[in-house]
């Protein structure tokens, strides 16, 4: 496992369905934002992928629903490395409420995407750092 990175979040309006706590899609959408502030100050922001032409491509995604999240409420999204076998990682990420609950956890399968060759590569020892394996 790797570092653990921290990334606080505020719910908003547009985050919330007609129940009144957080779409089901906008998960994901939290997750990535998180991730992109996990790798955008190491380095590997959206110019440097374009300029590298290598960036991060999601191969699979488990994610859990354990309790809904409504609307204002605060939550941090906590990103940690899970393990990174040959051009292969798996990255565990939750969102966790005020009071230390857990209120969703996924898990994404991952890989270091060429966008010349349009295949997955080894990590490079850049895109390592980006996510804090290095």
């Amino acid at each position: 496992m790797s570092e653990v990175s921290v990334y606080p979040v505020t719910i908003r309006e547009h985050h919330v369905d007609s129940y009144g706590h957080v779409n089901n899609a906008t998960y994901l959408a939290l997750y990535e934002e998180a991730r992109w502030e996990l790798i955008t100050p190491r380095g590997y922001g959206f110019a440097d992928i374009h300029r590298l032409k290598q960036g991060p491509v999601i191969l699979e995604v488990n994610i859990k629903f354990l309790k809904e999240i409504r609307l204002r409420e605060n939550i941090t999204i906590t990103t940690e490395m899970m393990d990174y076998n040959g051009k292969i990682a798996h990255m565990m990420q939750k969102m966790v409420k005020a009071d230390g609950t857990v209120a969703s956890e996924a898990i994404f399968t991952f890989g270091l995407f060429d966008m010349k060759e349009r295949k997955l590569v080894l990590p490079t020892p850049e895109w390592k750092k980006a996510i804090g394996m290095e």
